[in-house]
């Protein structure tokens, strides 16, 4: 299984026989080294409904006829629009023929702004535990610092966390490192940086200050394999 970064919090996971993307924000994420017209998904898992990830779900998943995975609310709007859906919730837990998806808290906002600039409501933000082939990947969303991080860890053997470290609209360093090992991942990678000035960061220099696993600043296309 190869896991790709590709900027903001878009990650990319590639089996054998699935290619999974989740928050695909390509469009308007001048870091990332993706085209919304040429990539290929099969499915797309999505933590909450802001612009900046839920981005080219409409036409990646149109073109591959992909299954979308997402909060009910917004697995709902989405749904409306013509996609394929799978609604899930906070605590809820889904085997797919894929893998095992299970929604965790997050504690953010989550609305999605259409073109006329109408706010539609997208119900709950979350974080995604992944379960492949008995290896678990935490994409935590966007979040601010909470307890129950640690519970998330204790009651999972986490092989990599995608954590945010930004500020501003999320944890920023500081609490992120708490938030690494509460988590305790063998790997923790910092997402959701450096795409505007207001979340500017240094993720090498948050991933050296892990304690608990390894650190790693993922470079834009950047792979590792579980």
């Amino acid at each position: 299984m190869k896991l790709s970064y590709h900027g903001h919090s878009v990650v990319r996971v590639e089996t054998e026989d699935h290619t999974i993307l989740i928050d695909p924000f390509i469009s308007g994420n001048e870091a990332c080294d993706l085209e919304p017209s040429t990539v290929e998904a099969d499915i797309i898992l999505l933590t909450h409904g802001h612009n900046d990830h839920v981005g080219d779900t409409f036409e990646i998943a149109k073109r591959n006829d992909a299954l979308v995975v997402a909060p009910n609310e917004l697995a709902g709007y989405l749904g409306s629009k013509g996609l394929n859906t799978h609604p899930m919730h906070i605590g809820g837990a889904h085997v797919f023929d894929f893998g095992k998806v299970k929604f965790t808290q997050a504690f953010h906002g989550s609305s999605y702004t259409e073109e006329d600039g109408t706010i539609i409501y997208t119900g709950m933000p979350g974080g995604i535990l992944l379960t492949i082939n008995g290896k678990t990947i935490y994409h935590v969303g966007d979040t601010g610092l909470f307890s129950d991080l640690k519970l998330i860890g204790d009651m999972n053997d986490i092989e990599i966390a995608f954590v945010p470290i930004g500020d501003n609209f999320t944890m920023g360093p500081e609490d992120a490192l708490i938030a690494a090992d509460w988590i305790n991942a063998k790997t923790v990678v910092p997402v959701h940086y450096n795409t505007f000035p207001v979340i500017e960061q240094d993720p090498d220099s948050f991933a050296a200050k892990v304690k608990t696993g390894k650190g790693l600043a993922m470079k834009i296309g950047d792979s590792i394999n579980l």
